[in-house]
């Protein structure tokens, strides 16, 4: 298993950008596909993007298509979450998540790394 921390949280107005990160522990982080998901307040923890380990391929959610992207830097050991033209509805707890590579999973069930997880908040 990889070790995840996320960063780049925080409070934005809506239209705003942010990027996250997530860095991972180990040496194997390039074989990993990578996830991020995110859970609002009273809300089940939803998919939000995933990108595979060779960084080749990538599933982003529809709701955030055509404004957040997800890459990685495998010599850095880190994957990122670039969200643009943020809304308040994008607000909640954003998760980074791997999976040993294997094929672009959706279903959180299917990722067994976890970080803590980093709290965005867009404002109105």
């Amino acid at each position: 298993q990889v070790q995840l921390v996320e960063s780049g949280g925080g409070l934005v107005q809506a239209g705003g950008s942010l990027r996250l990160s997530c860095a991972a522990s180990g040496r194997t982080f390039s074989s990993y596909d990578m996830g991020w998901f995110r859970q609002a307040p009273g809300k089940e923890r939803e998919f939000v993007a995933a990108i595979r380990w060779r960084g080749d391929y990538t599933n982003i959610a529809d709701s955030v298509k055509g404004r957040f992207t997800i890459s990685r830097d495998n010599a850095k050991n880190t994957v990122y979450l670039q969200m643009n033209s943020l809304k308040p509805e994008d607000t909640a707890i954003y998760y980074c998540a791997a999976r040993p590579g294997g094929g672009i999973a959706t279903g959180a069930e299917n990722f067994g790394s976890w970080g803590q997880g980093t709290r965005v908040t867009v404002s109105s």
